[in-house]
């Protein structure tokens, strides 16, 4: 007897099952452990030393940032999820890592910025977590084309967020150096 031909298919890049797995844990992780922490570091319209520094004319609205975050976390989620669940393929383990590191550096930022006031610091933190971003699309790429270019708004949004940090310090060049005692 004969097997059926449907059945020494080759398997798919990613099998369905898993993928839908690994996106229902990681989408809402992500988004929860982003919000959670922007939350408790006072990452809001309503942070006094936030609003008593002089923002950038491109500043966005605040209201803004929330949704920005929440799609972007959203698409890196996916991408996560689309690596994470794919079969073994070479780069996987380094894909997944690169993405924990970065998350990680990720969750740093709104604490330093918001929470203990250092702009330098801060814009320390979105340039390494660009260049870990931009090795991670990469990797991502390497495993599944779709998750490298899911990857591509955080990106560019880590490039305006670098952009943004940079005109707040420049505009409040002391706002820095009090929290560091200067």
């Amino acid at each position: 007897m004969s097997t059926p031909e449907f059945i020494d298919a080759p398997e798919p890049w990613f099998s369905t099952g898993s993928f839908s797995r690994a996106a229902i844990v990681a989408v809402p992780a992500i988004l929860l452990m982003g919000g959670l922490v922007a939350r408790v570091a006072g990452s809001t319209d309503t942070n006094p030393w936030y609003q008593s520094l002089t923002l950038p004319a491109f500043q966005p609205p605040g209201p803004l940032f929330g949704i920005a975050w929440a799609i972007l976390y959203t698409l890196i989620g996916v991408a996560f999820a689309m690596v994470w669940g794919t079969k073994k393929v070479p780069g996987k383990r380094l894909a997944i890592a690169l993405f924990a590191v970065g998350f990680a550096i990720n969750l740093t930022w709104s604490p330093v910025f918001f929470r203990l006031h250092m702009i330098s610091a801060a814009l320390a933190i979105i340039a390494v977590m660009l260049l870990v971003a931009i090795a991670t699309t990469w990797s991502f790429w390497r495993v599944n084309r779709l998750a490298g270019w899911l990857m591509l708004p955080y990106c560019a949004w880590l490039c305006f967020a670098g952009a943004l940090n940079i005109a707040i310090m420049m505009l409040n060049p002391m706002a820095d150096a009090m929290q560091l005692g200067v």
